[in-house]
């Protein structure tokens, strides 16, 4: 029942993506330059909130545009109704509904949904990772500089020291592809599919890496914090990887070592 609820959920919340996308609808700015909210967020919310809500009436949600809302229970769902806003409002198809669910505090389910490229990833905990109902693993990629990497930047950029830009500068200065897709959930999915062999951000929140922390763990890769610790949805800082070169992202992050 989880499973198909939360199926369910993520696809109404996708017939929103694709009912608004590239056509006319408001859009308004939350804090920060281009931190964007649409009128296809909040109806993509409501419908995955009233998929979930006929099944799970008591359940705990933490989403992106109403925040939390409060119960007591074990499950909480953690829902971002579209990731990848700005995408979307620019009319650029990768953009995605992301929805985990957590029960006593640890990940157990999650799915993420492109469906302007119709990929469907799901993961349940100790069961491994899918991709469109088919198995999926992580790359096999060895070594930093070989690896084809992917990172995003906060819309409000905070000067801070070992930042954003001065850690792409070290990738990308020594030749390494350092792509930006705009979704972070969307990132996280194509590093547990083997697309890429690394992702690694500074400012992200609980919707964001909710279902697709658990989808990389479940295709074999490692997540961590930026500093190699365990990583959680409610801290900022997340490095995913196939595992094999996370040691030396890791060092390369923290200017330990050079590529």
């Amino acid at each position: 029942m989880l499973k198909t609820t939360l199926t369910e959920a993520v696809r109404a919340g996708a017939a929103e993506i694709l009912r608004f996308f590239n056509r006319d609808f408001i859009i308004s700015n939350k804090e920060g330059v281009n931190n964007l909210v649409t009128e296809a967020d909040h109806a993509s919310e409501k419908a995955i909130l009233d998929v979930i809500r006929k099944n799970y009436p008591d359940h705990h949600f933490l989403t992106e545009e109403t925040g939390e809302i409060i119960a007591d229970s074990q499950y909480k769902w953690i829902i971002d109704p579209i990731d990848g806003t700005v995408n979307f409002a620019h009319g650029i198809p990768l953009n995605c509904v992301s929805i985990g669910i957590e029960h006593n505090g640890e990940m157990v389910m999650g799915a993420v949904y492109n469906p302007h490229m119709n990929e469907f990833f799901f993961a349940e905990k100790g069961k491994g990772a899918t991709l469109n109902d088919k198995s999926i693993k992580v790359s096999n990629e060895t070594q930093a500089i070989r690896a084809c990497l992917v990172t995003g930047f906060p819309y409000t950029y905070i000067n801070m020291p070992n930042g954003p830009l001065e850690i792409f500068d070290r990738f990308v200065r020594k030749g390494v592809p350092v792509r930006r897709l705009g979704s972070a959930a969307i990132d996280l999915c194509w590093v547990a599919c083997g697309r890429f062999d690394g992702f690694y951000e500074h400012k992200l929140e609980p919707w964001d890496s909710a279902a697709g922390y658990l989808i990389v763990e479940e295709a074999g890769g490692k997540v961590t914090d930026h500093q190699g610790n365990k990583f959680s949805v409610y801290q900022h800082k997340v490095l995913a990887t196939n595992g094999k070169i996370h040691d030396e992202m890791v060092a390369v992050i923290n200017n330990q070592k050079e590529l």
